[in-house]
């Protein structure tokens, strides 16, 4: 490991020096630098330079087991172990995750709807199960509100929308652009937790135009909407949380990038067999 970093910052430092810093001889180390490099060693060290580069494409989001898929995709063929190791060894890490809380208001006078997802979040085909949830991104202009739709197939974010303020229209906007986008049949379930947003009349009266059926979660239950709560972790602790907005319309284009650029085309999902939700809907329907 000492000759390994001596010869790593030769061009910085003088050999000498680091060889009596490190209390290693000068003999002993130009003996090993011109020792023939082992064929495992210049296959790690051409893997290395290869998990870096997707590691980079991730935007540094991606841990062994997805780094591991990229290989295998790229027909490289090693052992997840083994890319564990490497990235362990070259202090490549997965961002660190942070902390995150909803934003739910329950007490209010509308209806509630019964739990009906139950926690069944598995969904056979597209446009069967939808999922709402809203959270909050700080920028220095003062919060950014964003609600997501996600269909529990194959968990990609159908409908979206930010606004500066948590009213029901910020939810209406995100499920009509799922509505825009997708064309479900009857028997589509909308699950999301109580909050006033989708209680609201004129929420529930979008639901009933399109015959889809409402569920809740419990009250205080976030586990009840745990995909949608899981995205909001990944969003914020992959993303928001490593930068600094300015204002709310530089946070609004950071999402968009995150969400239709990234998550639903090119972030591997391990819920859906480590491919883009975008890639599993085409695959399921193809079969």
């Amino acid at each position: 490991m000492k000759f390994r970093f001596i010869s790593d910052h030769r061009e910085t430092f003088k050999v000498g020096r680091m060889c009596k810093l490190l209390n290693v001889s000068r003999s002993g180390y130009h003996a090993w630098f011109k020792r023939p490099e082992s064929r495992r060693k210049r296959e790690n060290r051409a893997l290395e330079a290869k998990i870096r580069v997707l590691h980079a494409a991730s935007h540094g989001i991606y841990g062994a087991p997805r780094i591991h898929q990229d290989l295998s995709d790229d027909d490289i063929r090693c052992s997840k172990n083994r890319v564990a190791r490497i990235m362990r060894k070259a202090g490549i890490r997965s961002r660190t995750k942070k902390k995150f809380k909803a934003t739910t208001n329950s007490k209010h006078n509308f209806p509630v709807a019964p739990n009906l997802l139950n926690r069944k979040f598995k969904s056979t085909a597209p446009d069967h199960t939808w999922v709402g949830d809203i959270t909050y991104v700080h920028t220095n202009e003062g919060w950014l509100y964003l609600a997501v739709l996600l269909d529990l197939f194959n968990r990609e974010v159908i409908g979206w929308s930010t606004s500066s303020r948590l009213t029901r229209q910020l939810a209406i906007d995100a499920l009509q652009m799922a509505f825009g986008r997708r064309n479900p049949g009857k028997n589509l379930m909308h699950h999301s937790d109580q909050g006033s947003q989708y209680a609201s009349n004129d929420y529930q009266k979008i639901l009933k135009e399109h015959d889809v059926i409402c569920s809740m979660s419990r009250k205080g239950n976030c586990y009840d909407n745990a995909v949608a709560e899981s995205f909001f972790g990944r969003l914020k602790s992959e993303w928001v949380n490593h930068y600094r907005y300015l204002s709310r319309s530089e946070a609004t284009q950071s999402i968009f990038y995150y969400i239709e650029i990234f998550y639903n085309r090119k972030r591997r999902h391990s819920s859906i067999d480590y491919v883009t939700p975008q890639e599993y809907e085409t695959f399921s329907l193809a079969a």
